[in-house]
């Protein structure tokens, strides 16, 4: 996400950073190049202009100017103008204090209304909900077996009723289920048009009329860029939307949609979809996404990916391997295979402050070298994996012919165990090791 901008902003700011004094003509001239990133990454012209006006007039204050480090002050006053660009801070689903909640779902055919509407699902079931989908999209051929289908895949029930129905009369038909079932959330799954028409909209209003709407969200595809805040300016317009969803934001690099539909639409974006995966829909963070922007990484998502992610007991049982010194190539794969499960891990490492710029180099090593990792240590005996000192040249060429690899590979994964093992080793026993005094420094304690 944001890649494309990203790089373009942090080489603007570059020129400040280091730096022990600065003049208005050096502000001036980052921010010309900070308009233009903004510009080519489709950003409104009007925001964009905005924008910059806003940071100047901070920027160029005695407070900066005469700061030890001006550089870095401007950096954070274009973090924090990004921010409130984007919203400010997180902005949260409206439930009703008597259940049912209907979230009604509306956008063009094609933005992801569909697949959004099982994410969110997923999302809200994950929160301790217990949502119903219901198919209100009458007129795209097998759109209610789609939404079936999604819903068998995250265990979560489906109203489908015949094509013949009106939108009103199922979204009633699917709250009366909701309160017949004590499902707390209906979801409804409107119809798209290639366009925006009259039709549409007042099919949504119909749905508004009939039952009691606390939501309206509005799915836009992102990678469409300015054409997506047009359409959320229009239908703004016409219906009341309380917030957007971005989706395909894993493919758009440039962020333009993002940052201009708040301002344009006064619709704040409440979840970006970030991939195909159920689980792939965030809640929007705008102080997390201008971190990562600005290369600043995203520690609070990638903790809260871990903690979704990653089994508990499985973390307990692993410490105690760690502290008993019984760290295994078992356990090494059980490790790769959960964090594969968090997601690309391109994704995972721009989220890591420092680390963005070396993001797209990662993406060839989560889908190649991580599954040529797990192929091997498969194609292991047991005894193998629990004590790996026992693999000598026999043993490698076997293991090799057996995980569809080269001898060469299997070396290189054992030297990988055996650094991380010493690594982790040392860090248990408190020994005084760079990896140890860096990890001590970050306020891991002494084990």
């Amino acid at each position: 996400m944001f890649e494309s901008l990203g790089d373009k902003l942090q080489g603007a700011l570059k020129s400040l950073t280091g730096r022990g004094k600065l003049t208005e003509e050096d502000v001036d001239r980052a921010l010309r190049e900070v308009r233009l990133a903004l510009l080519e990454a489709d950003v409104n012209f009007l925001v964009a202009k905005k924008f910059t006006e806003s940071v100047r007039q901070r920027a160029v204050g005695t407070e900066v100017m005469e700061s030890l480090t001006p550089g870095q002050q401007v950096v954070k006053i274009v973090h924090d103008e990004l921010t409130q660009l984007m919203g400010g801070s997180e902005h949260r689903l409206n439930f009703s204090s008597q259940p049912p909640t209907v979230i009604m779902l509306a956008g063009l055919q094609g933005s992801g209304k569909t697949t959004t509407c099982a994410k969110l699902a997923r999302y809200l079931k994950r929160q301790g909900r217990n949502p119903l989908l219901a198919a209100a999209d009458i007129y795209r051929p097998a759109a209610g077996d789609q939404l079936a289908q999604l819903g068998d895949q995250i265990d979560v029930p489906v109203l489908d009723m015949s094509s013949s129905a009106q939108p009103e009369d199922i979204a009633r038909a699917a709250v009366s289920k909701a309160r017949s079932s004590g499902s707390d959330t209906v979801l409804l799954d409107t119809a798209g048009r290639l366009h925006i028409d009259e039709e549409m909209m007042e099919e949504l209003s119909a749905v508004e009329n009939a039952v009691d709407v606390h939501e309206s969200l509005l799915i836009v595809d992102a990678m469409t860029g300015q054409d997506a805040v047009n359409v959320a300016e229009e239908f703004s317009e016409r219906i009341e939307i309380t917030g957007l969803v971005l989706t395909k934001m894993d493919g758009d690099t440039r962020g333009g949609a993002a940052l201009s539909v708040l301002d344009v639409t006064g619709c704040p974006v409440k979840f970006v979809g970030t991939g195909e995966r159920p689980d792939d829909l965030q809640t929007f963070h705008p102080d997390r996404m201008a971190s990562r922007i600005l290369g600043m990484g995203d520690v609070m998502t990638l903790v809260e990916k871990a903690e979704q992610e990653m089994d508990e007991e499985q973390a307990r049982r692993l410490e105690q391997r760690l502290r008993e010194d019984k760290f295994t190539l078992e356990d090494f794969l059980e490790q790769m295979q959960q964090v594969r499960q968090m997601g690309p891990l391109d994704q995972l490492v721009s989220m890591i402050p420092g680390m963005s710029p070396h993001a797209d180099s990662m993406g060839d090593l989560d889908e190649a070298e991580l599954v040529k990792a797990e192929a091997i240590i498969q194609s292991m005996t047991p005894e193998e994996r629990r004590s790996p000192d026992i693999i000598k040249r026999s043993r490698r060429r076997r293991i090799a012919r057996g995980s569809g690899t080269r001898v060469q590979d299997v070396n290189r994964l054992l030297k990988q165990f055996s650094r991380t093992r010493d690594m982790i080793s040392q860090l248990t026993k408190g020994q005084k090791s760079q990896a140890a005094q860096k990890l001590r420094n970050m306020g891991f304690p002494r084990r």
